[in-house]
């Protein structure tokens, strides 16, 4: 069975927001804290007393400028949001993200976004999958404790019951690093041959392509091997006239 998943909070807005995440986390056995740019900076005072004791989830946090770092080393990511942001991503339920995490064969990371505003269409774009939590439509109003506390009771109440899903005839899927300097060299061949047009396209076209790569949950040598072409083919064979 694969380690509880990273929480990543997304550019959070208030340090007692953080400390309240924290004090869930650790209610259900998690402790991988991660933030993006918080907006009040890092380490915050107010979030020490809201976390109730959870100061070793605190301690441990770690710091990342862009959500690309914070899950460069988890092959399963998963963005929470209640809209598609017209992005074709599959979608899942907190029950099925928790089962798949449980058996993931490799680190899973769950994104949550800002108090205010949630995630941005190209930090969605990053994960694999989408998770919504089936809420009252006419009045969504989860705050960020309360999101992180869904998700983290519904990955603890199934993990002693896991079966890990490894396929032993598969290559584990790569590190999500690999897979951002994959889809970094591809925007920049892409650019320079004039391919994002029109201008005010480009961000849904790049969010498009990144889906499309994303899903496919490649290896690290899948990925050095289409890296490879794509080179060749920028850049022609080595040597040649």
């Amino acid at each position: 069975m694969s380690a509880g998943p990273a929480i990543v909070l997304v550019r959070p807005q208030l340090g007692e927001n953080i400390g309240k995440a924290a004090r869930a986390m650790l209610n259900f056995g998690l402790t991988d804290l991660r933030l993006v740019a918080p907006r009040d900076g890092w380490p915050n005072p107010a979030a020490g007393p809201a976390a109730s004791g959870a100061d070793m989830v605190l301690e441990q946090a770690r710091v990342f400028d862009t959500v690309a770092e914070a899950v460069g080393d988890c092959p399963f990511v998963y963005a929470t949001t209640v809209r598609r942001r017209g992005l074709v991503v599959p979608v899942v339920s907190p029950e099925e993200a928790a089962r798949e995490v449980r058996g993931n064969d490799g680190p899973s990371a769950i994104l949550f976004g800002a108090e205010r505003s949630g995630l941005e269409t190209d930090e969605v774009a990053i994960a694999g999958k989408i998770v919504t939590v089936p809420i009252n439509p006419q009045f969504g109003s989860l705050n960020l404790a309360q999101a992180v506390i869904l998700i983290a009771y519904e990955w603890s109440k199934g993990r002693a019951l896991a079966v890990p899903t490894r396929n032993d005839n598969l290559e584990p899927p790569a590190p999500h690093a690999h897979l951002e300097g994959l889809i970094e060299q591809l925007y920049e061949s892409l650019a320079r041959v004039d391919y994002f047009h029109p201008p005010d396209r480009t961000p849904a076209t790049k969010n498009t392509i990144r889906t499309i790569l994303t899903k496919a949950r490649w290896s690290s040598r899948e990925i050095q091997a289409l890296r490879g072409i794509v080179r060749a083919l920028t850049e022609g064979r080595r040597g040649s006239a």
